[in-house]
């Protein structure tokens, strides 16, 4: 080991933050060669965005990685501790530098979702004009977090947990490195080891390098072992962090365990989240979704008793509301299940983007106003009350996308009488 060598009094996650695009890990989906984010870096033209993703995921890292590349003045606050005034001074400089050298100004602001209504209004006429580029980061749905017309100037960037092979990387990168590592020190890690902090992590970076630092902090010799970090682990079967990684695990536990029909799984992980004082809304969103997205038409039940469990849970708050939760997360694992809706609206999405889908049929069009029945529009339609059964057969499609078909309902509850009656009408 060097003489000269001296560790640093900053922790090794903040040492080893990434300080180019060379250096960072993950989110290939949007750094990637030819990828949005990657090309917008390469052509200077940024937009104002919002990071959204889970804790140790690159969002800080990418934002001051924005600046460096793009020349511009880097801009920090958190939103749990900055106010107005901090956000007015801040875009007083950021005019000020604008108008005098024309260098661009990179707010970042971390944990975005924390300002109320008020600081984000501060913020739009700024955004707009572009007197400041905005970089939100957020852990928390910005659709429900920020609002409407600031999130519309706003390019949403999601970014996922690491994978594991990625999480190992960040690890040995740090055990290599010489000058922010443990690189001088030689130390090495068994393989076991290394697969249980990329598995314990949660797909979290600064997670895996907070755990490999504890490690390393325990070391005797110059070899990390599984006994030592399973000794670093021993409470991470107790820990429930909302803003963490165990967030994300439990949720989606959750959520699978619903989807997959087993109402003892969904009611032991609702119980983890409650008795982590997870917030009320959060859980009733997820029970709500689940009984669109994965129940839908196979009980259409489902989504009326998770919505009046969500308006109901509010009403009343904890702890009765642990009662109708656990409720609906029971109703929906046990229900019938089919994702024909979901699978439709996605495949209708798709070709709307995709593809020239043609003009409403004529006979379809509004006949409401005056001119319209020179145009024909409306004249050839056929009201379905007027025929037997209440149905007569026409072309609903755009002529383009005639015959296409979306929906096609299961086997499963109520989705077998739907398919039976949508036969009969073909």
């Amino acid at each position: 080991m060097s003489l000269f060598y001296r560790e640093s009094s900053q922790p090794l996650a903040e040492r080893m933050r990434p300080r180019n695009m060379d250096e960072f890990i993950g989110q290939m989906a949007i750094v990637g060669e030819g990828r949005y984010l990657k090309r917008m870096i390469e052509l200077d033209t940024v937009p104002s965005l919002i990071f959204f993703g889970p804790p140790g995921t690159g969002k800080t890292t990418l934002a001051r990685i924005i600046a460096n590349l793009t020349g511009g003045v880097f801009e920090q606050v958190n939103a749990v501790s900055a106010g107005v005034a901090d956000l007015r001074k801040i875009i007083a400089a950021a005019r000020e530098r604008q108008l005098a050298t024309g260098v661009k100004t990179i707010l970042f602001i971390d944990e975005i979702h924390r300002f109320n209504k008020a600081q984000q209004d501060v913020l739009l006429p700024f955004v707009e004009k572009g007197v400041v580029t905005l970089i939100g980061a957020t852990t928390e749905n910005p659709f429900f977090e920020v609002n409407s017309p600031l999130l519309s100037r706003l390019k949403i960037i999601r970014l996922v947990p690491l994978l594991p092979e990625e999480i190992k990387k960040v690890v040995l990168n740090a055990l290599s490195d010489s000058e922010r590592g443990y690189g001088q020190k030689n130390i090495t890690i068994d393989d076991e080891a290394l697969q249980m902090l990329a598995d314990m992590s949660g797909g979290d970076a600064r997670s895996s390098l907070n755990m490999l630092e504890q490690a390393a902090a325990l070391l005797v010799g110059d070899r990390i072992t599984r006994d030592i970090v399973r000794e670093v682990l021993s409470d991470a079967g107790r820990r429930y962090d909302k803003k963490g990684d165990e967030h994300y695990d439990i949720i989606s536990a959750f959520i699978k365990s619903m989807r997959g029909s087993d109402p003892d799984a969904a009611v032991h992980y609702l119980a983890r989240m409650i008795e982590g004082g997870e917030d009320l809304k959060f859980i009733a969103r997820r029970i709500v979704i689940c009984a669109s997205e994965d129940v839908g038409n196979a009980d259409p039940n489902a989504l009326v008793v998770a919505m009046a469990a969500a308006q109901a849970a509010q009403f009343v708050g904890f702890p009765e509301a642990r009662i109708l939760l656990a409720q609906a997360a029971i109703y929906i694992a046990a229900a019938p299940k089919s994702n024909r809706s979901y699978l439709a609206i996605e495949g209708a999405q798709r070709d709307v983007r995709e593809q020239n889908c043609g003009r409403v049929p004529a006979h379809l069009r509004d006949s409401s106003y005056k001119g319209a029945k020179l145009l024909r529009h409306g004249v050839d339609y056929k009201y379905p009350h007027d025929y037997p059964g209440n149905f007569v057969k026409q072309q609903y499609l755009p002529e383009e996308m005639a015959g296409k078909k979306y929906y096609t309902p299961s086997e499963n509850g109520y989705e077998k009488t739907m398919n039976e009656n949508m036969e009969k009408n073909r």
